[in-house]
């Protein structure tokens, strides 16, 4: 038997509670993991509370991000005793997933646990510290280099936000950090962010094409904001996208792409190959901090885990919240 999270629907309605679970209902894969430790992130907090159709099947164990050691393999690549780390694939939507003391899962899935971190750090960077890193790696790609102008990150107190500044900051980069909490200010300063500003400058409709004020920009919130980002980018510039926070929409215009050569960069974490993942954790033990986890991060029980998930979706968590399904 083990603990985790199960969300259920049926007659009496959406809810989650932790349960007790047989291990006999993991469900099919080739590796099974001891979980050491999981995350709480917007996609788990949507699953928990219901305020996003994001579980596909009922029961789910929620948690699209997990970290812990080997118990079982079928797989080539992985044996008894290896330390691992998934991000992604479905799992907490379709699979069963990290909130929980174990998981089984497809071994192509997984990717070693890089030797710099822990199970415990490697959470609190999650899914959010990757897909971070994706960004960096997209606008880097895309040219950017240090010393070109600023670069903007919205949603900046988020996990994303966080270590994109961080990230950002790191590199030698002057970071903008946009946010709609002030009285964090000195979190993100603490981040790296050169200068920080209200959200509100760039969440309302704006016109189609405004002042040249960004060299890049990191965007984890879409929708006005999304779209403002884009008008105030520099020419030939670029915005790494990878969140929705505000909304799905995009309500902009053509011309900041077709008169200034603005790029907007599609960042995709949920089924990025595996090459990709390895380079990202491999630059994230290049280049993160290691102070900077524990300003980012708060650990939590399994047992708190339901009540922050409600506090997630009210906006009301800074940084990271890691979950421990031990304690």
């Amino acid at each position: 038997m083990f603990k985790g999270i199960v969300i259920e629907k049926d007659a009496e309605g959406y809810r989650a509670s932790v349960s007790e679970l047989d291990e006999g209902r993991l469900p099919a894969g080739d590796v099974t993991i001891r979980v050491e430790y999981s995350t709480l992130n917007y996609k788990d907090g949507l699953a928990i509370t219901g305020k996003g159709p994001v579980v596909r099947s009922f029961p789910m164990v929620p948690g699209i991000d997990f970290a812990g050691v080997v118990e079982q393999s079928e797989h080539p690549e992985f044996k008894s005793g290896d330390r691992v780390v998934l991000n992604g694939w479905g799992v907490g939507e379709t699979h069963w997933g990290g909130l929980a003391q174990r998981a089984r899962v497809k071994g192509d899935w997984l990717i070693p646990l890089p030797q710099r971190f822990s199970s415990k750090e490697a959470m609190a960077i999650g899914t959010a510290g990757y897909t971070a890193m994706l960004c960096v790696m997209s606008l880097e790609r895309h040219g950017l280099k240090p010393g070109q102008g600023p670069v903007l990150v919205t949603g900046a107190n988020g996990g994303v936000g966080s270590f994109a500044v961080a990230l950002l900051a790191g590199l030698g980069h002057h970071v903008v950090a946009s946010t709609g909490r002030s009285q964090e200010s000195d979190y993100l300063r603490r981040l790296g962010a050169a200068e920080v500003i209200d959200r509100k400058e760039l969440g309302e409709p704006g016109k189609p094409l405004q002042k040249e004020r960004w060299r890049a920009a990191v965007d984890a919130v879409g929708s006005h904001t999304l779209a403002n980002v884009c008008a105030q980018i520099r020419y030939g510039g670029a915005v790494a996208a990878c969140g929705m926070a505000q909304g799905l929409d995009l309500p902009a215009s053509v011309a900041p792409f077709i008169l200034r050569g603005v790029s907007l960069l599609g960042v995709d974490s949920v089924m990025r190959p595996k090459a990709d993942r390895l380079a990202a954790w491999d630059r994230l033990a290049q280049d993160l901090g290691g102070p900077i986890l524990e300003d980012i991060a708060d650990e939590i029980s399994l047992g708190q885990a339901i009540h922050a998930a409600g506090r997630l979706m009210r906006g009301e968590v800074r940084g990271r919240l890691i979950v421990n399904p031990n304690a």
